[in-house]
């Protein structure tokens, strides 16, 4: 019979061994479920402003209510990204130094790719 040498502290908080299984898994769920109402806004609006002339199409992404809507879509896109490739990173590449590089490379391409499409979001809202 073996005993379980976690604390109760450590089983109620449900952490793994690396101490962030589950948040990791949250998060990933957490931006999943986000990205739904996000993407059918964002259809939405590619929808409305299909066929437009580009001042029209300006306007509409300048509001404010339709550049909140894209802003947060691409940071959940982002970090949803960024989480499902660290998955993928932590299976599949292996080595002491390959897998810290790409978990590196998957943080900063996450971050610019994210840092990119809100600059250009908030360039389009304030008229730049």
């Amino acid at each position: 019979m073996a005993s379980d040498m976690r604390t109760p502290l450590h089983r109620v908080l449900g952490l793994g061994s690396s101490h962030s299984g589950t948040l990791h898994f949250w998060r990933q769920r957490v931006t999943g479920l986000a990205n739904i109402p996000l993407t059918i806004a964002f259809v939405i609006i590619v929808i409305c402003i299909a066929g437009r002339p580009y001042g029209e199409v300006v306007d509409v992404l300048s509001s404010p209510v339709i550049a909140i809507i894209l802003a947060l879509m691409m940071l959940s896109i982002a970090v949803h990204m960024r989480l499902g490739m660290q998955v993928v990173i932590e299976d599949y590449v292996h080595g002491p130094v390959a897998r810290p590089l790409a978990l590196i490379a998957n943080t900063f391409f996450a971050f610019v790719i994210g840092a990119g499409s809100i600059f250009a979001i908030l360039k389009l809202a304030f008229g730049g």
